[in-house]
């Protein structure tokens, strides 16, 4: 059964449905608040720190992935730089480096105006692509912070995206 067969008659809140996909996928969440819920999610580098929070004031689903990063101050020109050249390869979200908590966060938002409901599909494939893109960047991010290379040289360690099927 797919995940949004279950939910075809109910008209149930954002946030009600990533918990039910977190339980799906056996993660590890606590439900902040009704319209806020943190998790932790696995990965090949590290353990991600995702949290999807829904505004009903604009009608958005925010989702924003996060993963301890504590670059040398002298590297964070380097930082910035690999940042932008990030940036250009993302299609959907956005890096960004938040100096006082010491956070990379990789940030995604869903517009659902107008009464539109997201499907678990789209909310499973937010989380995974947030998942994806901190694993792609995550060895360039530490190349660049500690591996003395420069931005285009550390770019070159991003696994490349895949289409199609082999």
């Amino acid at each position: 059964m797919s995940l949004s067969e279950q939910f075809l008659t109910e008209d149930l809140h954002p946030i009600d449905i990533v918990e039910h996909i977190a339980e799906h996928h056996e993660w590890d969440f606590d439900r902040v608040a009704d319209d806020q819920i943190a998790m932790a999610v696995e990965g090949q580098w590290r353990t991600y720190s995702i949290t999807l929070a829904w505004s009903g004031y604009d009608e958005t689903l925010r989702l924003i992935c996060t993963f301890e990063m504590e670059p040398p101050q002298e590297r964070m020109a380097e930082i910035y730089e690999t940042l932008n050249r990030t940036n250009d390869m993302c299609w959907a979200g956005a890096f960004t480096y938040w100096s006082a908590q010491r956070l990379m966060v990789y940030r995604y938002g869903l517009v659902l105006a107008g009464g539109q409901m997201a499907s678990p599909e789209q909310i499973d494939t937010m989380i995974g692509t947030a998942v994806m893109a901190a694993e792609r960047f995550y060895p360039a991010f530490q190349l660049v912070a500690w591996g003395d290379r420069t931005p285009e040289d550390a770019m070159q360690v991003a696994i490349s995206e895949a289409y199609g099927r082999a």
